[in-house]
C-alpha cells in the first residue's frame, strides 16, 4: 500500500493533533508542536504546519502571498454510516460547513478542523 502525504496549514498544531486523533482516528507519528506534526490513518499521512512558522511550507511566496488555513481542498474519509458520524461529531461540538448532500455516488458532508481546513466525510451509495 502506497502512502499518500497531504499537507495542511493550521493555526494551532496541538489543537489539530487533538482534533484528528480524538475525532477521526488518526495516530501521531511525529509531534514537534508548536510548529509541525505528522498524523496518520491507514495509507494517509497528514502533515500539519503552523501558519507563519519557520518551516518551508509556511514561507511567503515570491508574490507575497502567505500560506494560510482554510479553502476548499480537502481530504476525504470513507465512512459506513454518515448519519451516525455526523451525530457523534456534532455531539462533540465539531463544526460543519454544510449539511449532508446526497448525490448519485453517495452522501457527504464537510467537517472543519480547528483551522477551517476541510475533511469530507463520504458514505458511498449502496
Amino acid at each position: 500500500m502506497d502512502v499518500v502525504n497531504v499537507r495542511y496549514i493550521v493555526e494551532d498544531v496541538t489543537a489539530s493533533i487533538d482534533f484528528y486523533t480524538r475525532h477521526l482516528g488518526f495516530a501521531v507519528e511525529t509531534d514537534v508542536a508548536p510548529g509541525f506534526a505528522v498524523l496518520s490513518r491507514g495509507a494517509l499521512r497528514l502533515l500539519v504546519n503552523a501558519a507563519g512558522g519557520p518551516g518551508g511550507a509556511s514561507r511567503a511566496m515570491p508574490d507575497g502571498r502567505i500560506p494560510e488555513p482554510g479553502g476548499w481542498n480537502r481530504i476525504q474519509l470513507i465512512v459506513t454510516d454518515l448519519g451516525a458520524e455526523v451525530d457523534r461529531l456534532r455531539a462533540a461540538g465539531q463544526r460543519f460547513r454544510n449539511d449532508v448532500v446526497v448525490g448519485r455516488g453517495g452522501s457527504q458532508i464537510l467537517l472543519e478542523d480547528p483551522a477551517g481546513n476541510l475533511v469530507e466525510l463520504f458514505e458511498p451509495a449502496a
